[in-house]
């Protein structure tokens, strides 16, 4: 028999991938490995207990995580237990059970609360243990255990309802569950009362907020709500789905005076045929209306995006079309991928699968251009004066920091470590494509 030292001598190891849900959905593994207990530790070598968060929403980080667990077997030989959390536990639970013995938890995003009574059991016998439940409600008093002391995660909604063609979160993350809004609120004002100076809000679909309460609430209102508690503080959002976006959402991005002005939209695709087959509920005409919209009601608006390439049946006439509303919008930023078939999606059995080669090419004439644009339009704020929330000293570059402006945009600038948490008036002396090199102002 195994034997394990008591609880407050044990220590855990977590690895994190994926999308900002994942990241607070590990402050809050951590904080109940903590509540019980446990230190953290420096590598997986010493832990007595290693967690992976995992991603599911492409092929490649869920071929990483049995990559990875094919590593940490070792680890298992000397007494650790080896978990698996979150998407790929809860998509993949029985590839994982067939080709990763190895694992004793297997722990789904909407079961954290169990995490307990399931690691107890697996020190106690050794025997696999899982909890797999994506249609509970996820409970309120779960803590968490925040590295940053300067920005912080909030989430608003968990799981979404749209099932796109292409998308696994419905199936990993479950359906939509709004938390209430004093919940919400009571989590951004404690934040705000330790000293954070940014809250970003979170959701796989941030607009759909409050379409399952009882309470008349939406996300603009939600917003209108946490604004208020803000004193100088900063508010972002994400992700938006375009089309939840009423008019008074950029009302509120233009009226709100802690609500940064950046609107993460992804696009997917430029060809109203391939957002059909898609599932996306909006056209390439509307996507760009509602784009000029935005610009039109808010001031110096950063916008980014997400792109698809390869889905199913899409031609080169229709990635065409695609390219030519990426270079017409000229996105701040632009996250470009391919498409990559997962498992019990409508997508995964469409006919017309496109060819690997084309859309390799595809994804890399559209990276091309985004990068060429992006760094376009971060040469024509050179000289302007931005303001910067410095967020951490930056690691490539000695005695300097790094921050964000209100439009997400990076800015890396001489300066100490005790400008951590301050507001900064920075001049942008040099563009790079993820943002600036700039000059701190008097």
């Amino acid at each position: 028999m195994l034997y394990f030292p008591s609880t407050m001598s044990l220590t855990y190891h977590l690895i994190t991938m994926g999308c900002q849900m994942n990241e607070r959905d590990s402050e809050t593994l951590a904080g109940i490995l903590e509540s019980l207990g446990y230190a953290r530790a420096q590598s997986a070598a010493e832990a007595d207990v290693i967690l992976l968060n995992t991603c599911a929403v492409r092929e490649k980080p869920e071929h990483k995580v049995f990559s990875l667990l094919g590593e940490l077997a070792r680890h298992q030989r000397r007494g650790a237990i080896i978990g698996v959390c979150g998407c790929v536990a809860q998509a993949f639970a029985a590839a994982i059970r067939e080709h990763a013995p190895q694992v004793d938890l297997l722990l789904g995003p909407r079961n954290y609360a169990d995490l307990p009574v399931l690691l107890e059991e697996a020190r106690s016998n050794r025997h696999p243990q899982e909890a797999l439940d994506w249609d509970r409600c996820i409970p309120e008093d779960l803590p968490a255990t925040r590295d940053n002391t300067v920005t912080a995660y909030v989430n608003i909604t968990y799981g979404c309802d749209n099932y796109c063609a292409y998308c696994i979160v419905p199936y990993a993350r479950g359906p939509l569950q709004s938390r209430r809004p004093p919940a919400v609120l009571d989590e951004v004002r404690c934040l705000l009362d330790q000293g954070y100076r940014q809250i970003t809000l979170l959701g796989q679909n941030v607009n759909a907020y409050g379409q399952d309460l009882d309470e008349p609430v939406d996300f603009p209102e939600l917003l209108g709500q946490v604004d208020q508690l803000c004193t100088g503080q900063r508010i972002r959002f994400t992700t938006s789905h375009p089309q939840d976006v009423p008019l008074r959402l950029i009302e509120a991005l233009r009226d709100l005076p802690s609500v940064c002005e950046w609107l993460h939209l992804p696009l997917q695709a430029g060809d109203s045929t391939v957002l059909a087959r898609m599932g996306r509920g909006y056209t390439a005409e509307a996507y760009l209306d509602l784009v000029a919209r935005a610009r039109q009601e808010i001031p110096g608006l950063t916008l980014s995006t997400d792109v698809m390439v390869g889905f199913p049946g899409e031609t080169e006439e229709q990635f065409e079309n695609t390219y030519r509303l990426l270079e017409t919008i000229r996105f701040d930023q632009a996250f470009t991928f391919k498409f990559s078939p997962r498992p019990g999606t409508t997508a995964e059995k469409m006919p017309d699968q496109v060819p690997e080669e084309a859309k390799q090419s595809r994804l890399q004439r559209l990276a091309e251009m985004v990068a060429r644009v992006a760094r376009q339009v971060n040469r024509h704020q050179v000289g302007e004066v931005l303001e910067v929330l410095v967020e951490q000293t930056d690691a490539k570059s000695p005695r300097h920091v790094r921050g964000r402006t209100r439009g997400n945009k990076l800015v890396i600038f001489p300066g100490e470590q005790d400008l951590l948490g301050q507001m900064v008036n920075v001049r942008a002396t040099e563009a790079k494509l993820w943002g600036f090199r700039g000059e701190r102002l008097p």
